[in-house]
């Protein structure tokens, strides 16, 4: 059995915490031949994932000047082998900075090309792509072309900024006045705005995952229909979507990705229409971890260990999230404040539903 130590960035957050779910569930189902040493990153001692991995760590915020020495000096004290990106505000950062980082430290940082990742972060260079590619996808215009965009569809329409990314300042407008004031909002935020065709039907929306080998083939792809609360799913089915995954796999392959990488689509007249690509692991990861494809765990032996990885089935599930704590003895968090590290942490979930 192979041990590796590998960060997960920013545990704070929903991305990263599961992927250190995901990362647990290979240890314990021990299928895969790899057993993970967990660190993980956070700016702020109230990180849950701090707790819940082997070794929690604080860093500098990602655009103060020292982080990626910080980075690079983790893993050489820690012996990385791989740095798992937890956070959108971390992706195009370290996997720009992916070269240095194996080049001083040995690990290799788990993304896709910087291309793939600025191609998907922009939503409107996401539409152009598809577009060119002749990608079935949802109309979407720049404010400059909004009067001939608003000619071939009427209202409601979605405004939303092009580099967001969960629910953050997304609109379903139903006139000029609203149109108007989605637009001011998302400028006011620093943010560009893009208005999209509002596709129809709140229960035919999918999240497809997508792993890309290194020499670019497709190791696994998993469907499931989901419900949104706030930006995330909230129900799951996990099925066999066969269109729908052969739809993101084309997208995947064509985008020339490489590790994981996520395809947002609505049906509409029978057929998948692509809204959104996400150029990283999902928040849905352990849901598929838990159906049979372990996202993570198999990205890692395919980059690191090179593994030749071919994932075809999963089990069709329901899932329904909830919330649940984790709890730390105050004694803890405020060593952690104080040190700025937690090993072995004495964190708790009890079993009570």
């Amino acid at each position: 059995m192979k041990k590796a130590n590998v960060l997960v960035t920013a545990s704070g957050g929903i991305v990263a915490q599961g992927i250190i779910k995901c990362l647990k569930i290979a240890n314990k189902q021990k299928k895969s031949g790899t057993t993970y040493k967990i660190f993980a990153t956070d700016i702020n001692a109230k990180a849950p994932g701090l707790y819940r991995a082997d070794v929690g760590i604080l860093v500098p915020p990602v655009t103060a000047p020292n982080y990626l020495n910080v980075i690079i000096k983790t893993c050489i004290e820690k012996k990385i082998e791989a740095i798992f990106i937890g956070s959108d505000e971390e992706l195009l950062p370290l996997t720009r900075a992916s070269q240095e980082i194996e080049k001083k430290t040995g690990a290799i940082v788990i993304s896709n090309p910087t291309s793939v990742v600025t191609k998907s972060g922009d939503k409107w260079k996401t539409y152009e792509f598809l577009k060119e590619n002749g990608l079935p996808c949802a109309d979407s215009s720049l404010p400059q072309d909004q009067d001939k965009f608003l000619k071939d569809h009427k209202f409601p329409i979605i405004v939303k900024p092009r580099e967001g990314h969960g629910s953050l300042h997304f609109y379903i407008v139903h006139n000029i006045k609203e149109r108007d004031n989605a637009e001011n909002a998302i400028r006011n935020a620093g943010w560009r705005p893009l208005l999209q065709e509002y596709l129809k039907g709140d229960d035919s929306e999918f999240t497809t995952g997508v792993t890309t080998s290194h020499d670019g083939k497709v190791m696994s792809s998993i469907s499931m229909n989901k419900t949104l609360k706030s930006g995330q799913t909230y129900k799951a089915f996990i099925d066999t979507y066969k269109d729908v995954r052969k739809s993101a796999e084309q997208v995947a392959l064509k985008i020339g990705a490489r590790g994981a990488i996520n395809i947002q689509a609505k049906m509409s007249s029978g057929k998948p229409k692509i809204f959104e690509i996400n150029a990283r692991f999902s928040a849905t990861s352990p849901l598929r971890a838990v159906a049979g494809i372990n996202e993570p765990d198999i990205v890692f032996r395919n980059m690191v260990l090179g593994e030749n990885i071919k994932m075809k089935e999963y089990k069709k599930l329901v899932c329904m999230r909830y919330w649940n704590e984790v709890y730390v003895p105050y004694s803890t968090y405020k060593k952690v404040q104080r040190d700025g590290k937690v090993e072995h942490s004495d964190s708790f979930i009890p079993d009570y539903f």
